[in-house]
């Protein structure tokens, strides 16, 4: 479980990034943490690593401390970062000898399964690889350590549109029951029906933080030509007309999420 109570941090020199911000993140849950542009997203994920340390408040995960980096915390925590950095001539192969050990639950049988659905040669050296390929391999890595808790940064940066639905599928798939998976993305539609649960942060606190399918059975969007004839909770202009946000007691379950993100960032309040 993550738990956060009245978070306050900030960097040197700038204003203050998250101000008495808390939540709470249950077991078996993969969750969206979406946000603008330097709304903190990937702050939040060095936090809970324990890569930084709050200025106030309180992280626990695991009922550890994060920053303080114990050993029994760090062999149940993957953090796959938007920026990749590998050992200088290393293999797949070669990093998964040399890494694998650190993560006692690592399980061999499902990195080369997930490795072989990527396509990705085990005997080629890290560095030569594309942006892309290298994402697709720390992703490998990250589900089979079976860690408890996995953040990924912006998974899906450098996937071509194939690598990203088959990245949802593999973390669909790969996922046990009492893990918690953390993806951080600007990238709305990425992780559109794989998530249960979608945070937003915004203005140094979570704005909203709701299950995907409760939404979809309260909310739904259309596309109309004569939005003004609807009530409506919030509109954007899309070709044909405009798809509005709306409130319904008879929701399919699914929902539109980058609709229903520009909505909250544009001060719709959602019960």
């Amino acid at each position: 479980m993550i738990q956060i109570n009245q978070l306050n941090f900030g960097y040197p020199k700038q204003d203050i990034l998250f101000k008495q911000l808390d939540l709470r993140i249950n077991n078996g849950s993969i969750t969206g943490l979406l946000g603008k542009n330097g709304a903190g997203k990937s702050t939040l994920l060095k936090l809970m690593s324990g890569l930084l340390a709050p200025k106030g408040g309180v992280i626990e995960i695991s009922s550890y401390t994060p920053h303080h980096r114990l050993p029994v915390f760090l062999e149940d925590i993957f953090l796959v970062p938007e920026e990749l950095f590998f050992p200088a001539s290393a293999s797949i192969k070669n990093y998964i000898k040399l890494l694998a050990p650190l993560y006692p639950k690592f399980d061999h049988a499902k990195a080369d399964r997930i490795i072989k659905e990527f396509e990705l040669d085990t005997n080629k050296q890290l560095e030569k690889m594309s942006y892309g390929q290298k994402k697709k391999f720390i992703i490998a890595f990250a589900l089979a350590t079976q860690a408890k808790i996995l953040l990924l940064d912006e998974p899906s940066n450098g996937l071509d549109i194939p690598s990203k639905l088959l990245f949802k599928k593999v973390v669909a798939g790969e996922i046990n029951d009492d893990q918690i998976v953390l993806i951080s993305t600007h990238q709305v539609k990425d992780v559109e029906n794989l998530i249960d649960k979608v945070l937003i942060v915004d203005g140094g606190k979570i704005i909203l933080n709701k299950d995907t399918f409760s939404l979809g059975n309260s909310y739904e969007v259309k596309l109309s030509s004569q939005a003004e004839e609807h009530d409506y909770l919030y509109k954007e202009v899309a070709p044909g007309g405009h798809k509005i946000l709306s409130k319904t007691e008879h929701g399919s379950g699914d929902i539109d999420l980058e609709i229903l993100f520009n909505a909250v960032i544009n001060g719709v309040t959602l019960s």
